[in-house]
């Protein structure tokens, strides 16, 4: 009799999208490459909104709240203290101002990495097309947006790690708003100018070849 196997148990809150099917007969011995994470929503933002994150259904139910208090104010910061929410709500509207969606998540404790508040801001961010959206632990910062690139939102994260979510979020917008090289299109334009150069290299050799073995030619004739 072979024993059965004990293994972890799979956390509910792990979640795959709800049109992820697995066709009849389909092969799926062995590794199968799945080409999307899933989404993870952490304890802690249930904790913060004042759900029990064992029950059924949690992470929906949380980030359901979450949802709801973004739509209301742009801003779900439900362990933050009044002052702490206005002031909040005011970086929201300076950054309106700047012609920048910006939506901002505080929970009160850290999941063991950052990576969920990344798939926190993503689940925002889709609720909200347009929207930049920062998500904040004490120790972590994890965001989400179609209009600026990965390399400035993460610059914008390691200074958003405060612990401070006023002082985090005004750091994060104030990176968004600097100016900064192109790099994107300097590398661009550096690679192809190396490209063009080696083109023009080899060509340049096979022209000089070419005129080496006619002169040869010119001179065993005469």
């Amino acid at each position: 009799m072979v024993p059965p196997v004990v293994g972890t148990p799979i956390d509910p809150s792990c979640r795959v999208p709800d049109d992820f099917v697995v066709a009849y007969g389909a092969d799926v011995s062995g590794l199968q490459f799945v080409p999307f994470l899933p989404t993870y929503i952490p304890p802690e933002l249930c904790q913060t909104v004042g759900i029990d994150p064992t029950i059924p259904g949690a992470p929906d139910i949380c980030m359901d709240v979450v949802r709801d208090d973004v739509a209301d104010s742009g801003i779900s910061a439900r362990g933050v203290n009044p002052e702490g929410v206005a002031q909040l709500r005011q970086v929201v509207e300076d950054a309106a101002q700047r012609d920048i969606d910006l939506k901002i998540v505080v929970i009160n404790g850290n999941p063991p990495i950052n990576t969920p508040l990344r798939d926190i801001a993503t689940e925002i961010g889709k609720a909200n097309p347009g929207a930049t959206v920062l998500a904040l632990s004490p120790s972590f910062a994890g965001t989400y947006s179609p209009e600026f690139d990965r390399m400035t939102l993460e610059a914008g994260e390691d200074l958003a790690k405060t612990g401070d979510p006023v002082q985090s979020s005004k750091n994060f917008v104030g990176e968004l708003t600097n100016t900064h090289f192109p790099w994107t299109p300097f590398t661009i334009v550096l690679v192809l100018a190396v490209a063009i150069a080696v083109v023009a290299t080899r060509a340049l050799r096979k022209w000089g070849k070419r005129n080496a073995v006619s002169s040869a030619a010119s001179t065993s004739d005469d």
